[in-house]
């Protein structure tokens, strides 16, 4: 993705139309600050014509954002509605966040070891986009957990818990969750400006003092390219450093999807179990992942002097359950039941289930992991429209993983939905997503790069996007 060097030109002191933006973006220009203000301002305020918006994503998409029109237009969201005074907690505040994934469900493990360990960790997150799940729709399945609280109610959590996941409040960063929404249905999501911009928004406007990014790259990924993932790691980490928040970012694996489920309840389950120190057979991906993130955040937070010092705490916390017992603090205070959590497999109660097994023997050489993902939304875990309901118990339970050897008629996965008219679809997904070879697939790294500053600034400064 190359980016044209943009041109630059505004009269001082001109008014400002939003049909001259979209056609400035359209014809390769750069905004100025004052033209991205305006913008969001606008954004936030209902102002704009959804089509006018969506023309101007779909010109950013096209044209690119260069890094100064990012860092304008991160600032301008951030600052377009209340932010988060986290100073009144007295801890330092720590935050992980993840550019999309199927079957990532590492936040229900790392804020709470983050929590155990004493940091605080005010976790803004977001609902199912394009082919990847949302971190709020998966606990919205757990009975009476609310989302979506108040500032005063999100501050009293995390007082008492040291974590709290929560929704956007409708005055928190109002412009993202307008064009958040718009991304999603005028298929202008993969564009690195606009994820920097929506992802760090939040996390800005959140009060952070340090902040880790799981930047995901393979075949799952909004950025399947490595060379792209790694232009999106470095463009936030110096966003959000020039912002003032300590910052560093992982490039991590999305070959395939992470752990053994995707869906909404079942990824609750899974990172149950490794909350209360079980060691699942599929799961150890979803484990080291989660011990690497927290250990950053660990080490971020001022709590371990290395990442691997960070990990080692991390592990600890999971070993002898103060991460859980952090989780279901969480949880309660936030209206949750826990009391499901008693029996957790009784509760997967779906309509309808389907075994997949395998077409012929082999190794499991590659996934497509997006169209995993599509198949996991077709069965009803994500949604078309914003306004559609979700079904908390579909989803795919995978059992095999790439690099497995497969006998022929061996389950691969279990699909999960609310009737048997919506596994056809899914099937044919599954089935075109997974390649068995008589190769053995080379091991890929599940982290094979960290990003931070310096390291930002050199790729910037060398990349001619």
């Amino acid at each position: 993705m190359t980016e044209r060097r943009p041109r630059q030109v505004e009269a001082v002191g001109q008014t400002l139309h939003m049909i001259d933006l979209i056609r400035k973006k359209r014809d390769g220009g750069a905004l100025t600050p004052r033209e991205i203000e305006f913008l969001v301002r606008g954004a936030a305020r209902g102002i704009f014509a959804p089509e006018q918006l969506a023309a101007w994503l779909m010109a950013a998409l096209l044209r690119g954002l260069s890094r100064d029109e990012t860092h304008a237009l991160t600032i301008a969201m951030r600052d377009s509605g209340e932010k988060f005074d986290s100073r009144r907690l007295g801890k330092v505040t720590v935050d992980k966040h993840s550019t999309g994934g199927v079957g990532d469900k590492t936040s229900f493990v790392v804020a709470p070891i983050a929590a155990a360990c004493g940091l605080a960790v005010p976790m803004i997150s977001g609902r199912a986009l394009g082919h990847t799940g949302g971190t709020l729709d998966k606990l919205e399945s757990i009975p009476g957990y609310r989302t979506a609280l108040s500032m005063p109610e999100f501050e009293r959590v995390l007082a008492f818990c040291g974590a709290s996941i929560v929704s956007q409040t409708p005055d928190l960063v109002p412009a993202d969750r307008v064009l958040y929404d718009l991304r999603d249905r005028t298929g202008t999501v993969e564009s690195p400006g606009l994820i920097c911009a929506s992802i760090l928004s939040k996390k800005l406007a959140a009060g952070l003092n340090a902040l880790v990014l799981d930047v995901k790259t393979g075949s799952g990924a909004f950025m399947r390219r490595q060379q792209d993932s790694e232009y999106l790691a470095a463009l936030m980490v110096a966003t959000a450093e020039a912002a003032g928040t300590r910052t560093v970012a992982l490039l991590t694996d999305m070959g395939q999807p992470l752990g053994r489920t995707a869906g909404n309840w079942i990824e609750i389950v899974e990172s149950m179990q490794l909350l209360s120190g079980e060691r699942p057979q599929g799961s150890e991906t979803l484990r080291e992942l989660s011990l690497i993130l927290a250990g950053w955040m660990i080490h971020l937070g001022g709590m371990a002097g290395t990442p691997h010092a960070g990990y080692l705490r991390a592990e600890a916390a999971l070993v002898d359950g103060s991460a859980k017992r952090a989780f279901l603090r969480m949880v309660e205070a936030q209206g949750g039941d826990i009391s499901i959590f008693e029996d957790i497999q009784a509760f997967h109660r779906p309509g309808a289930r389907r075994v997949l097994d395998a077409w012929e023997a082999g190794y499991i050489s590659k996934m497509d992991t997006t169209m995993l993902g599509w198949a996991v939304q077709r069965l009803g875990a994500g949604r078309v429209r914003a306004s559609e309901p979700l079904d908390p118990h579909a989803g795919i339970e995978f059992h095999a993983h790439r690099g497995d050897w497969v006998e022929q008629g061996q389950p691969l996965a279990t699909l999960y939905a609310s009737r048997p008219g919506l596994f056809p679809e899914p099937e044919d997904l599954f089935r075109n997503a997974i390649r068995i070879s008589q190769l053995q697939p080379k091991p890929v790294e599940l982290v094979s790069r960290i990003w931070t500053r310096s390291q930002a600034e050199a790729l910037l400064r060398d990349a001619v996007r």
